[in-house]
């Protein structure tokens, strides 16, 4: 046997034993053993570069390269489900299909909603080509390299039978024991957390470096074949055929034929559901035949010939204990339930967030009550209910809200229209010091990426930092380890840093973390005013004039500048070349050739981004909107504009400039 042979050996081996172990769940060999086989092909491949095969098992385990997605058009765009919540409307839908099939018999496919990031899958002679993400529904990103390390999906298919070409779709999931690890990990480095797997997958996924999405253990459900031979009729039994080439289709997947068979499937898995490794939402319904469904055939937004059932929120009763308090980046304080551990939607809960004193309030919360607990996405869920009929004869302590800051004693204030309590002490409040330069160094304020909130919190407690113009005077031989040990990241954080000062004045102005003041009133802000001089100086009746800026942004950020703290750290950022002024490029592209006009921005664009496009808009003095009424003065629309979007603009009459149109304007 050659070396070639060995090699393609040793990969067919390999990918036999990977599906025996994520997909079967039965493995023939010990985890020794195919560690041995996986060395072995490592070694013959490395001294052999001419037989290197992106789809060898050997590159499992990712890159540490940066890489950046790109975008790619999906042959068949990847729609979304109509939703229901009930069984009423179920029973609609079933009769909608028997109607449209004009009496035909037919049969429905129950699979399990599966809560994850939805992922096609692209297959040439049985070797996988591209995997991409729903993205819009018409684009996606080609996370090709990311989804080739999670270890359910075939590189290779086994078998035969399957089509030269065709595409499968799925969700990216991460099964709670990896997302409670994950987060567990996150924590003890006092990272912000994932609020649920279907978040934590997106992220992972989304990772530019592909050996994190390989260490994070993802897992797949495929649930659809697409093609021009897809080998059955059935949707049902294309799956199985799927599942015999090395797919992993899950087993929960049941052909009916009745209501009330449908029914059953729905009852039976909304108790059940909560024993399975991996998060779901709901029950998805699909007519059988694919003839049918062509039939059947679509709506602007969705296929006629499937549907989602939605399960209800998960909700819980436990034991409220004490009542916390939180104190955020911009002060705003929120009061946390703390309770008897609980288990709800796949995890142990201790935690609920109360949100503001007014939701306290109309709880009617006393200490030690019984609670009803619900989890819809969040890290930490929300309390939704009382039992009072709990309550012991002899009323319980009430849940009061603090009047003073828990972290540094200020006493709490309250904005006018604002339902949250916040601590005035910015300049001297640690978690606010904290949270503004956490804020500061984010990716759309100064975007200092070398950094994150655990590096903030050492630098703080060392002394190094105490606001963000500190972070410009550390110096390597501060931040290198013992012995030197962290030179290169340290080199990396300072060279970053510097580099931060290229960043464009609106961006700086939002980094500045004013009260809210968010990146769009930032942006206006910058444009009104060019310069960080005049945005001190400028009058609560100056910013009113700008549409866009209400009295509580204006007031608040009378307020910042008239803190002389925060006058000596602009004057140490100006110091240090921190823009202070929009940029002559910023200044001479801008106009008021837009000016009062609302604008609404739908399709897929070649010319110019969308993002690219909502600029130049704020740019020449128009405002963006996201929904057309009779006040939007046109639509800038690309391909594929929303159905509903064209017909709502048609009947109100308004205008629908393509992008040749609308450069032509502002040029």
């Amino acid at each position: 046997m050659d070396v070639k042979q060995q090699i393609e050996k040793l990969r067919a081996d390999l990918h036999r034993h990977n599906y025996n172990y994520y997909v079967l769940n039965a493995p023939e060999i010990s985890d020794m053993e195919f560690d041995g086989l996986m060395r072995e092909l490592q070694e013959l491949e490395e001294a052999h570069p001419e037989f290197a095969d992106p789809n060898s098992p050997t590159q499992r385990v990712g890159s540490d390269l940066n890489n950046e997605f790109v975008q790619v058009a999906h042959k068949y765009p990847m729609l979304s489900l109509s939703n229901t919540y009930n069984k009423q409307e179920v029973a609609e839908f079933y009769e909608r299909v028997r109607v449209g099939l004009e009496g035909e018999a037919f049969e429905i496919c129950c699979e399990m909603k599966y809560d994850g990031l939805s992922i096609s899958l692209i297959y040439d002679e049985g070797r996988l080509v591209r995997a991409v993400t729903r993205g819009d529904g018409v684009h996606g990103d080609d996370v090709t390299e990311n989804v080739r390390t999670i270890r359910c999906i075939p590189l290779q298919l086994n078998g035969e039978g399957y089509p030269k070409e065709f595409e499968i779709r799925g969700e990216i999931l991460m099964p709670w024991s990896s997302f409670d690890a994950l987060n567990k990990e996150r924590e003890a480095k006092e990272e912000p957390l994932f609020a649920n797997p279907r978040n934590a997958a997106s992220g992972t996924l989304k990772s530019k470096n592909s050996s994190v999405v390989a260490q994070r253990k993802l897992d797949a459900y495929l649930y659809y074949l697409l093609g021009d031979e897809v080998p059955n009729d059935g949707h049902y039994e294309n799956l199985q055929a799927a599942n015999s080439w090395g797919f992993k289709i899950s087993e929960c997947t049941k052909k009916v034929t009745t209501l009330q068979e449908i029914y059953d499937f729905i009852d039976y898995w909304d108790v059940e559901r909560k024993n399975l490794p991996v998060a779901t939402d709901g029950i998805v319904l699909k007519v059988n035949s694919m003839r049918q469904q062509r039939a059947l055939g679509y709506t602007a937004k969705s296929p006629r010939w499937a549907i989602a059932y939605k399960f209800q929120a998960e909700r819980a009763c436990t034991r409220l204990n004490s009542v916390s308090f939180q104190v955020g980046r911009t002060g705003a304080v929120t009061p946390v339930a703390n309770m008897d551990p609980v288990h709800l939607a796949g995890t142990i809960v201790k935690r609920a967030t109360l949100h503001n004193a007014d939701v306290m309030e109309q709880l009617d919360l006393h200490i030690g009550d019984m609670v009803y607990v619900e989890k819809g996405g969040e890290i930490i869920p929300k309390i939704v209910g009382v039992d009072t009929s709990a309550r012991d004869f002899m009323m319980p302590p009430k849940a009061v809200f603090i009047t003073h800051c828990p972290e540094c004693g200020a006493r709490l204030v309250r904005y006018e229209g604002e339902a949250a309590w916040y601590c005035p002490n910015d300049t001297a409040c640690p978690p606010q010091i904290k949270g503004r330069i956490e804020h500061f160094i984010s990716r759309k304020a100064m975007n200092i990426d070398s950094l994150g909130p655990e590096t903030v919190d050492e630098y703080y407690r060392k002394g190094l930092i105490r606001n963000v113009a500190d972070l410009y005077d550390i110096e390597v031989d501060q931040i290198n380890g013992v012995g030197g040990t962290r030179e290169k990241s340290a080199q990396k954080v300072v060279r970053s840093i510097a580099d931060s000062v290229a960043v464009p004045f609106e961006r700086v102005v939002f980094a500045l973390g004013i009260r809210f003041v968010g990146e769009i009133a930032a942006k206006i802000l910058a444009r009104q005013f060019k310069t960080m001089d005049a945005l001190a100086a400028a009058t609560e009746d100056e910013m009113l004039q700008i549409n866009g800026i209400g009295k509580v942004i204006a007031q608040s950020v009378i307020q910042y500048f008239a803190n002389p703290d925060n006058l000596e750290l602009i004057r140490r950022l100006k110091e240090k070349g921190v823009s202070m002024e929009l940029s002559e490029e910023a200044m001479s592209a801008q106009s008021d050739k837009l000016s009062g006009k609302s604008i609404v921005v739908s399709g897929v664009f070649t010319l110019h981004s969308r993002d690219e496009y909502k600029t130049m808009i704020e740019q020449h003095g128009g405002k963006n909107v996201g929904s057309i009424s009779a006040k939007t003065s046109f639509v800038l629309a690309g391909a594929n504009m929303g159905p509903a979007k064209l017909e709502k603009a048609t009947k109100l009459g308004i205008p629908i400039l393509s992008e040749e149109e609308f450069l032509n304007i502002i040029e």
